[in-house]
């Protein structure tokens, strides 16, 4: 646990993240695992022994079943797979991608989960991917392009949270990408689903050609559980689901 966010430039977002009066930001790392939440009270040593009890379900499944770690394809979870992997697994049948696609996603909810009985407004970030819960308004910003800043977010009201905000992108962060899209962010009910689509969709964008074939993927994938996608590729965003973006000043 840390009192400020990590300095790394991939994680550098994290300073402009404005928390409202009464609300408490901190950083909780566990090994690979580095969230950042924003929650009503300081749960940073509870959430962290959590992390570590799922870390450790999950890191001893990976260890009895490599091919569930290293597989671009779905792998599905043994009867003896945590409750994590089994969410993950679920998620990346979906979409056609290796579970590891979807965890991310899936430790954000969970953590999110976990703890919003003791704090009902909670964020909570795993490496630019979003769990939200509450009743109060949110902007999640959309960071394609880290030098130039976010100019653009997702706006969350009330009737939209929870919500997952998922991104995979191939210019941005250590996530396999393969294909070209500087950001593809989902919009889901469940972190690994929001998580396993962002990673599909990306793997298609390659050219600007590309762009009117993912948007009618993402739109067939309102019936897996998808409430909307943006994608950016250069200067060129589409736009397709239930989204709220606006500009930031």
């Amino acid at each position: 646990m840390m009192d400020q966010p990590h300095l790394d430039p991939v994680r550098d977002y994290r300073r402009r993240t404005a928390r409202r009066p009464g609300e408490h930001s901190f950083q909780v790392v566990v090994a690979q695992t580095d969230l950042y939440v924003t929650a009503q009270h300081d749960l940073a040593r509870d959430m962290a022994d959590y992390v570590s009890e799922l870390r450790a379900g999950l890191s001893t499944y990976l260890l009895l079943h490599p091919d569930f770690q290293r597989s671009l394809t779905p792998v599905a979870a043994g009867p003896d797979a945590p409750a994590i992997a089994q969410d993950m697994a679920e998620a990346a049948t979906r979409f056609g991608v290796g579970p590891m696609a979807a965890v991310a996603g899936a430790f954000a909810q969970a953590v999110a989960d976990r703890f919003v009985g003791r704090s009902p407004e909670l964020l909570v970030e795993n490496g630019g991917d979003v769990y939200l819960h509450g009743k109060k308004e949110r902007l999640v910003a959309l960071l394609a392009k880290p030098v130039e800043g976010a100019r653009l977010a997702l706006r969350f009201d009330a009737a939209s949270l929870p919500a997952a905000v998922c991104a995979s992108s191939a210019t941005v962060g250590p996530s396999l990408s393969l294909g070209r899209a500087d950001m593809v962010t989902v919009v889901a009910d469940r972190g690994a689903v929001a998580d396993a689509a962002a990673t599909a969709l990306a793997n298609l964008l390659v050219t600007a050609e590309d762009m009117e074939g993912v948007l009618a993927a993402a739109k067939g994938m309102a019936r897996r559980g998808v409430r909307g996608v943006f994608v950016q590729l250069g200067d060129l965003v589409g736009l397709i689901g239930e989204l709220d973006l606006v500009a930031l000043e």
